[in-house]
C-alpha cells in the first residue's frame, strides 16, 4: 500500500490533543500541521548538525555550508515558500492551540526572512560563535555525533570534508567583507586566534578529533580497524590543515584589515541591522534608547539592594570597597577545579529536593555537570548549558568554566545553578522538547527573550524555593542580576551610542564585583554578538510582570505551580504571544475554566 504522508498528518492532527480545552481540531488544524511538519523536515535537511543534536541521524554525514550563497538562497526560498503556504489557512477556524502554532510559525518566518537583508555571512566567526570549535566538540566523541558503529565513523569523515568547504567559504566571505568595509573588530579576532591555534594541532594524534579512535566499537574486526584508523587520520590531517589555513589567513591578512571601532551601528547599514538584532533577541520592538534607559534604572535599583546586603553583613566600607573585598578575599573561592565541580554537584542534589515546592512539571531528562574543555575555556563564558537529545540517550550538560577560579565565586553558585540547570535552562529546554503532542517546529525552537528570560526569572525565585539563606549567596543573585541589567546599558551603549570597548569595561567594573577577566569576556561578547545579551533582562521583566498581573487578578486563587506550568507547557514563545497566553489563563481561571 502506498504511504500517503498528507493523510497521515491530517489523521495525526485529529488524534493529538493539542489543547487543554475540549476544542476539536479542525481541518484547518490538520492543514497547518501538514505545513509546519513539512517545514521542519526541510529545515532538518538544511541544518544537519541540528538534526544530530535532537537525535535525528539521517543527515549525520553532512554539515551545512550555511554561509555560502547556494545555502542562503535555498534557505530564504524555503522561508518564503512556507510563509506563502500559510495564506491557505483559515485562521478564524483554528483551534486555540493551532492558532498558537500559527502565530509562532508566522512570526518566526517573518523574522527569518527579514534577517536575510543583512550580510551576516561576511562575519562568519567570532569567539562566541565559532563553527570550527563547535565542529571539534561534535567530533570529539562527547558531542552530538554518535560513534557507535563503523558507519558513524565514515559519516564523520564526510562531515570533515564538508567542514573544509565551510572554512574555504569563510575565508572567501571575509575577503569580501574587507572590500565592503564589513569586518570584525580587532579585539574580536584577537580572541578567535588562540581558539584556532589550539584546535590546529600539528599531528592528528594530538588533536581532539583523535579521541573517537581510542574507543572503536568492539564489533569492528582488526583489519577494518586498521583501515579505518588510517583513513580517519588522513581526514583529520586534512581538516587540521584547513584550520591552519584559516588561522594563517585571519592572523596575517584579516587581522590587519579589521576595524578599530566596536559598535554595530558603525558598519554600513549597521543602525538598521542592530535594530533588527534587538527585535530578534527581545521579541519586542523596544528601541535601543528605551532599553538603555531601562538598564540605567535597573542598575540603580539593584545597587540599592546590594548596599542593603553590605549593611546586613556588617561591612563598614562603601559599595566599591565591598566589591573589592568580595573579589579579593580567598574565602569566596575554591582552590581547585575539582572542588568547584564537586560543589556544583552537591548543590544540584540540594536544589532538586526543593523544586516540588514550586513546580508540578518536571523533565524526564537529567543533566550532568562538566568543565569547559581547555581549548575554548580562555574565551568561553563562565557557564552555559547544552540540551539533551530528544531521544533521551544524551544527557543535558551544565558546563562550568574552571579556567579562572577567581571568576567563579562561591557566592554565585546557587544563582548560576538555578539559571543554567534546574529549574532554568534544563527545565525549559527539556520540557519543551518532551512535549510530543506539539509540532516539532515548536518543540525545538528557541527565543532568547523567552529562554534566557525564564532562566533569569528562575534566579529571582531562589528565596521562595528556600535558597539564598546566606546573605552572600543572595548578594550573588543580585550580582548576576546586575550583570543582566548592565547588559542593557552596555550593549546599547556600544552598538547605538558609540561607546568604546574601554568605556564599557570601566562601566561594568564600577557597578559590580565581577572579576576583570569576566568583565572583559562579557564586553567582548556584546561586541561580537550584538543584541543577544538584551534578551535576558527584557524577558525576565516581562515574565515577572505576567506573574505579578496574575497574582493581583487571582488573589488567593493564584497557584504558582500552575503559573509555571502555563509558561512552560507550550514551549518557547515570543513575548507578546506568551503574554496573550497568560492573560487567557488568568481569565479562564477567574471563570473557573479548566
Amino acid at each position: 500500500m502506498r504511504f500517503n504522508y498528507r493523510l497521515f498528518v491530517i489523521a495525526l492532527a485529529c488524534a493529538l490533543q493539542w489543547t487543554t480545552s475540549a476544542a476539536t481540531p479542525s481541518a484547518g488544524d490538520a492543514e497547518l500541521s501538514l505545513i509546519v511538519e513539512a517545514y521542519f523536515e526541510a529545515s532538518l535537511a538544511l541544518n544537519p548538525v541540528f538534526a544530530s543534536q535532537i537525535g535525528d541521524n539521517r543527515f549525520n554525514d553532512q554539515i551545512a555550508n550555511d554561509i555560502g550563497p547556494q545555502w542562503r538562497e535555498q534557505a530564504l526560498a524555503t522561508e518564503r515558500r512556507y510563509l506563502a503556504r500559510l495564506a491557505e489557512i483559515d485562521v478564524a477556524a483554528l483551534s486555540p492551540q493551532a492558532r498558537l502554532t500559527y502565530d509562532v510559525f508566522k512570526s518566526r518566518r517573518d523574522l527569518n526572512i527579514e534577517g536575510f537583508n543583512f550580510p551576516r555571512q561576511l562575519l562568519p566567526i567570532d569567539q562566541f560563535n565559532n563553527p570550527t570549535a563547535d565542529f571539534a566538540i561534535l567530533g570529539s566523541g562527547a558531542g552530538a555525533h554518535p560513534f557507535a558503529t563503523l558507519k558513524d565513523y565514515e559519516d564523520f569523515r564526510h562531515r570533515m570534508a564538508d567542514m573544509q568547504v565551510w572554512v574555504d567559504q569563510a575565508i572567501a566571505n571575509m575577503r569580501d567583507g574587507v572590500k565592503a568595509g564589513i569586518t570584525q573588530p580587532h579585539a574580536v579576532v584577537e580572541k578567535v586566534l588562540p581558539q584556532l591555534n589550539a584546535l590546529a594541532a600539528a599531528r592528528p594524534e594530538d588533536s581532539i578529533f583523535e579521541q573517537p579512535l581510542r574507543s572503536l566499537p568492539r564489533d569492528i574486526d582488526a583489519r577494518t580497524r586498521e583501515r579505518l584508523a588510517a583513513d580517519y587520520r588522513a581526514s583529520i590531517a586534512t581538516t587540521l590543515a584547513s584550520y591552519r589555513r584559516l588561522y594563517d589567513y585571519m592572523s596575517t591578512e584579516y587581522l590587519p584589515a579589521t576595524r578599530t571601532t566596536v559598535g554595530w551601528s558603525q558598519l554600513p547599514g549597521g543602525k538598521d541591522w542592530y535594530a533588527f538584532l534587538v527585535a530578534a533577541f527581545t521579541t519586542t520592538r523596544m528601541p535601543p534608547d528605551e532599553i538603555h534607559e531601562l538598564g540605567l534604572r535597573e542598575v540603580a535599583r539593584i545597587e540599592t539592594e546590594m548596599n542593603a546586603v553590605r549593611e546586613q553583613v556588617g561591612f563598614e566600607g562603601d559599595l566599591r570597597a565591598f566589591f573589592r573585598f568580595l573579589k579579593e578575599d580567598p574565602r569566596f573561592y575554591y582552590e581547585t577545579p575539582d572542588e568547584l565541580l564537586a560543589g556544583y554537584r552537591d548543590l544540584k542534589l540540594r536544589i532538586n529536593a526543593l523544586l516540588p515546592k514550586m513546580f508540578a512539571d518536571f523533565p524526564k531528562a537529567d543533566y550532568e555537570i562538566r568543565a569547559v574543555e581547555p581549548f575554548r575555556a580562555q574565551s568561553a563564558a563562565g557557564a552555559f548549558y547544552e540540551r539533551p537529545s530528544a531521544d533521551g540517550k544524551r544527557l543535558g550538560i551544565f558546563y562550568v568554566n574552571t579556567f579562572d577560579l577567581k571568576g567563579q565565586p562561591k557566592y554565585g553558585m546557587e544563582t548560576l545553578s538555578l539559571h543554567e540547570a534546574a529549574p532554568g535552562h534544563h527545565f525549559q529546554v527539556s520540557i519543551q522538547q518532551e512535549l510530543t503532542g506539539l509540532p516539532r517546529v515548536r518543540r525545538f525552537d528557541f527565543y532568547t527573550a523567552y529562554g534566557e528570560g525564564w532562566a533569569l526569572y528562575c534566579e529571582s525565585i531562589g528565596k521562595e524555593l528556600g535558597l539564598f539563606t546566606d546573605p552572600y549567596q543572595y548578594y550573588g543573585r543580585l550580582n548576576d542580576e546586575m550583570l543582566r541589567a548592565m547588559r542593557l546599558v552596555v550593549d546599547t551603549g556600544v552598538h547605538a551610542k558609540d561607546w568604546s570597548r574601554e568605556q564599557a569595561i570601566r562601566y561594568m567594573l564600577d557597578h559590580s564585583s565581577l572579576a576583570e577577566s569576566d568583565v572583559i569576556a562579557e564586553v567582548e561578547r556584546y561586541i561580537a554578538w550584538p543584541g543577544q545579551a538584551l534578551g535576558y533582562k527584557i524577558g525576565q521583566l516581562r515574565i515577572s510582570a505576567m506573574r505579578a498581573r496574575a497574582e493581583a487578578a487571582l488573589g488567593p486563587n493564584f497557584d504558582v505551580k500552575a503559573f509555571h506550568g502555563v509558561v512552560l507547557r507550550d514551549g518557547a514563545l515570543p513575548m507578546d504571544v506568551l503574554e496573550m497566553k497568560v492573560d487567557r489563563w488568568i481569565n479562564d481561571t477567574r471563570r473557573g475554566v479548566r
